[in-house]
């Protein structure tokens, strides 16, 4: 599929001329304008869009993102995502990026407490710790120093 990236450039012109950033938290669910972009990296869809999850909110300007798909897949670089809504989501943990709020479109809604949770162990653990068994300690055969 080609992708259009004059037409993302001028969606991105007019986002970064709004004025106004949409009052977000951490745990919630948005509509984001990801856009067209390189190689594997994760695009928006129709209209450059794709649902994210707010993982860590720093001010009322940035935040980082999950974005979530509903091809759901297993592995380290997956999370479950339950909106409770009876759709099969994941967040892409290997995708987690820098959002400036201006991006956002119209909020989904917000995951558990319990479910955040998860996710914020499996993130971590993907960027701590090599092929660990378990979240409890370093991978097979290595040290906590060695871990880290």
């Amino acid at each position: 599929m080609e992708k259009d990236f004059d037409k993302w450039n001028g969606k991105k012109k007019v986002l970064h001329k709004d004025v106004t950033h949409p009052f977000f938290h951490e745990r919630e669910v948005w509509w984001c304008f990801l856009g067209a972009n390189i190689g594997f990296e994760q695009d928006g869809g129709a209209d450059f869009v794709r649902p994210v999850l707010v993982f860590k909110k720093f001010n009322n300007e940035v935040f980082w993102a999950l974005p979530l798909s509903t091809k759901v897949k297993k592995g380290r670089y997956y999370s479950p995502v339950n909106l409770e809504d009876a759709i099969s989501r994941v967040a892409i943990l290997s995708q987690v990026r820098l959002i400036d709020a201006k991006r956002l479109r119209d909020k989904v809604g917000m995951v558990s407490e319990q479910n955040f949770g998860t996710i914020q162990k499996a993130l971590i653990h993907l960027v701590t710790y090599e092929r660990s068994p378990d979240l409890s300690g370093p991978a097979e055969g290595r040290t906590e120093a060695e871990a880290v």
